[in-house]
């Protein structure tokens, strides 16, 4: 392992091939990016399911473990309950299960819901959001995902008292967090595919010895043809989506 290791952080790339290649394309120009890590909720509210898995599995330099969008879609497609949690956006959930390529659907399966390293004596703990020790093999029907808090380190420290790392990565709640204290950062980079601008976050992580250090970036791109294609493709509550998760932009 070299003396100072950078990582990429994405997450909830929800279905925006737009937005996940416009920060690859970026991220791919800086030759010193070690690994890519993706947070989850790579499916669902965007309709370009089947791109975005592509563009994701067929790196060898990236690592996913996944989210509640990814989990509830797999449990229709394998007839298992589906979230009581997530009953608002089922007939959107059934629309992108119905189009995802069968190819994806074991690879999907395969994923964690954490990962975990030491980095240069500095410990890593990535997931989507926090789960409590007894729900972390529950079904995605269970709502196993802990109730979203709002951004603050006093909520933050609270929600993942249970976890004791220096770097906590995590996604889920779509704006970016950045918090720290004398032990851990709080890190999530924001949602890349659901913003209220056609800007793509996410964050460069350096690790060595003496520490980390975190870098906010965003990337700008055309979301043109991605807002435009919610109505091409009659995607279910697409006037909803568009108004709650991209800030109701006009193309």
């Amino acid at each position: 392992m070299t003396l100072v290791m950078k990582v990429a952080i994405i997450t909830d790339v929800h279905g925006n091939a737009s937005a996940l290649n416009a920060v690859l394309n970026e991220i791919d120009q800086m030759d010193e990016i070690d690994h890519i890590y993706c947070l989850g909720d790579m499916v669902g509210i965007g309709p370009d399911t089947n791109e975005v898995l592509e563009l994701l599995f067929s790196r060898n330099d990236l690592s996913m473990l996944t989210g509640n969008h990814d989990e509830a879609v797999l449990a229709i497609i394998k007839g298992e309950p589906h979230p009581d949690g997530h009953i608002h956006v089922r007939e959107h959930h059934e629309w992108i299960a119905k189009r995802m390529h069968p190819n994806f659907i074991t690879k999907l399966e395969e994923l964690p819901r954490t990962i975990e390293h030491i980095i240069h004596d500095h410990s890593v703990y990535l997931t989507h959001y926090h789960m409590e020790s007894n729900n972390m093999a529950e079904h995605i029907s269970k709502n196993p995902f802990s109730k979203i808090v709002e951004p603050s380190l006093h909520n933050l420290e609270k929600l993942f008292k249970d976890q004791h790392h220096e770097l906590i990565g995590f996604g889920h709640h779509h704006p970016t967090h950045h918090f720290k204290n004398d032990r851990t950062i709080f890190l999530n980079p924001g949602s890349l595919g659901c913003t209220v601008e056609p800007m793509a976050p996410y964050a460069i992580v350096t690790i060595e010895k003496t520490g980390i250090q975190i870098d906010l970036e965003k990337v700008s791109y055309d979301n043109s043809s991605f807002l435009l294609s919610y109505k091409s493709m009659q995607v279910p509550e697409r006037d909803f989506i568009i108004q709650a998760f991209h800030g109701g932009q006009k193309v």
